[in-house]
């Protein structure tokens, strides 16, 4: 008989997995997925391709699924999507395809990430994963993308297909940008990252490291010095925001990106068989409520941390972290601190911290975001006894490529300002994901990536044709 209800994806134990950094969610194994896929109506009219970013005909891939064709799934994924076993792990696909299913309006929707997931861990464990088709015939046209986070290896992927030459420049001394730096091991394991950029070199991308673009090459450097007829600009977001409190500049203090970063690339969890130390605090608070605040306390945990915070001046029900994400902190042990907003960190004649002076909230009309206001309790200020504080409140554009770049325009955040396909104000330069966006899904970046590509392929088509 079909199985109605949704199948559940294993995982470690919470007790067990907040001491290490193996992955969390374990997939599923070949007969759940079948059973699973078995559950999609393959409905004529589809509304969870229109949910996904980059519009992989998820009923197809999930009938192969069903038929127990997992070389066939792949390669519809394939056809789409560079980066499945990313996506299939990280995309808020409750927001997404799922968010579209059928099956949701009554019940639970298909589980279509963990079956995205599931295929390309097959795929990858049985070696058939390569590309959904080999590159086209040479253009004989450079292009050069900045940037090799998701946006960046999207758009990279779909060039070399239509047979440019493709360099990556990449600022860090390893590729793959946020899904290496800022994505913990326990959520996205480096290996799968470093698996789907070997793939992308064996179609003949080129990545150069340690190349600060900027710095080591302008834009204009590129495009009328280096032979590059295109460029892509898909540095992401990683300027991080500070609350300009007092105390910030104590030991202890972190940006977010920082933190992780030291952690993820940087292999600080090892320390010292990795030269690079970070400070794991006693009692650890992180500032704000989305996926990278939750991705930061959890790791404070595995680090050895004995409480950690999450400290939020709005309530639960108003975190924009995945509930996924939440869940599984709660589960950790991470304290939600909720309706508290930081106002001050306190500190020893050392330097250190000691302390985050915060005010209590309480909620008002919602605002232009549509969630309600935040407004301070007076008289309520307090403090939390912390040793380490982890500010996790957003980031934005790094400004190197901007006041380097005559001519290209920028939005008041310092966001580049760029059409839907990504152009710019310059002529031949292209932008897509978080530098144009703001901070965003990995699956939306990956989207901006192939649409930049298609108007890239179409610009320098047309620059063909009147030369």
């Amino acid at each position: 008989m079909l199985k109605v209800n949704r199948h559940v994806m294993p995982e470690q134990p919470a007790e067990v997995r907040r001491h290490n950094f193996e992955e969390v969610a374990l997939g599923f194994d070949e007969d759940t997925a079948v059973e699973e896929a078995q559950r999609c109506l393959n409905c004529p009219k589809p509304r969870c391709v229109g949910g996904c970013p980059v519009n992989i005909y998820i009923p197809r891939f999930i009938h192969a699924v069903a038929e127990r064709d997992f070389q066939e799934a792949i390669r519809i994924i394939k056809e789409k999507s560079s980066l499945p076993a990313v996506c299939g792990r990280v995309c808020p696909q409750e927001k997404q395809c799922e968010g579209q299913c059928v099956l949701g309006i009554k019940g639970q929707s298909v589980a279509i990430g963990a079956l995205e997931r599931f295929v390309a861990d097959y795929a990858r464990e049985h070696g058939f994963d390569e590309t959904a088709q080999p590159p086209a015939e040479p253009k004989g046209k450079k292009v050069a993308i900045i940037g090799s986070g998701p946006t960046g290896l999207s758009c990279a992927g779909a060039l070399r297909q239509k047979g440019y030459e493709v360099t990556i420049f990449e600022a860090f001394h390893i590729p793959g940008g946020v899904l290496m730096y800022g994505i913990p091991q326990f959520r996205l394991p480096k290996e799968i990252v470093q698996h789907e950029i070997d793939g992308l070199k064996k179609m003949g991308v080129h990545i150069e490291t340690n190349m600060v673009i900027g710095r080591t090459f302008t834009i204009d450097e590129l495009l009328h010095e280096e032979g590059y007829a295109a460029v892509y600009i898909g540095t992401g977001a990683g300027l991080p925001h500070f609350m300009h409190i007092e105390g910030e500049d104590l030991n202890g203090v972190y940006a977010a990106n920082e933190f992780l970063t030291r952690v993820n690339l940087m292999k600080a969890y090892t320390f010292p068989q990795a030269a690079t130390p970070v400070y794991a605090g006693k009692k650890v608070a992180v500032v704000g409520g989305g996926n990278v605040a939750m991705d930061a306390a959890r790791t404070a945990l595995r680090l050895g941390s004995e409480k950690v915070y999450i400290v939020y001046r709005r309530g639960e029900d108003e975190l924009p972290a995945r509930k996924e994400e939440v869940a599984h902190a709660k589960a950790e042990g991470v304290e939600f601190y909720v309706l508290n907003n930081p106002v001050r960190i306190l500190g020893n004649d050392k330097g250190w911290v000691t302390g985050l002076e915060c005010v209590k909230m309480e909620l008002g009309e919602p605002d232009a975001s549509g969630r309600r206001s935040p407004h301070v309790l007076e008289g309520s200020n307090h403090i939390l006894p912390v040793d380490e504080v982890v500010m996790s409140i957003g980031q934005g554009a790094n400004p190197l490529i901007s006041d380097t770049t005559p001519h290209l325009e920028i939005n008041r955040k310092g966001n580049i300002v760029a059409t839907e396909d990504g152009a710019t104000s310059i002529p031949g330069v292209f932008a897509g994901g978080d530098i144009v966006t703001g901070a965003a899904t990995v699956i939306s970046a990956m989207g901006a990536g192939k649409r930049a590509a298609e108007a890239i392929d179409a610009y320098l088509t047309k620059e063909g044709a009147h030369a």
